[in-house]
């Protein structure tokens, strides 16, 4: 009876490494929902680049060239699928992280896409305001 109880408490004192964070379960599910965010934002960026590309079929311009637009939207659209691939990857390095217990927080990625949405968000203010208007639009005062 004693050997039993000495392997019973030997197995309780040699945890597997990476299991010691009682909260694990919790962290894990926190980086899936924290990449599942980051998927959101990134078919949402996708969805923007392709309305502004398509915006020019709805509304024929005064000029018949292809405009600027299209970049625009194409930069949305390129934003998006690296959005995508770098959550992707940022997933899986914080899940091993959080399997080791080794997980450190970084602000590279809150702050490299504060940038992107700061610099798209520039150029579709640039984009609005020096677009020409149709002038039958009730937007131009007469």
């Amino acid at each position: 009876m004693q050997l039993k109880l000495k392997s019973a408490e030997e197995d309780k004192d040699q945890k597997k490494p990476g299991r010691l964070n009682p909260s694990r379960i919790r962290d894990h599910l926190a980086n899936e929902r924290t990449y599942l965010a980051w998927m959101r934002t990134g078919i949402a960026l996708l969805g923007f680049g392709v309305v502004i590309v398509r915006l020019r079929a709805f509304h024929v311009p005064l000029v018949p060239r292809p405009g600027n637009g299209w970049k625009l939207g194409l930069v949305f659209s390129l934003v998006g699928l690296i959005t995508v691939w770098l959550s992707t990857s940022h997933y899986f390095a914080v899940r091993r992280d959080i399997e080791e217990d080794t997980y450190e927080p970084t602000d590279r990625w809150v702050l490299l896409f504060s940038l992107a949405v700061m610099i798209l968000g520039t150029g579709v203010i640039y984009f609005v305001f020096t677009s020409s208007l149709d002038p039958s639009s009730p937007l131009i005062p007469e």
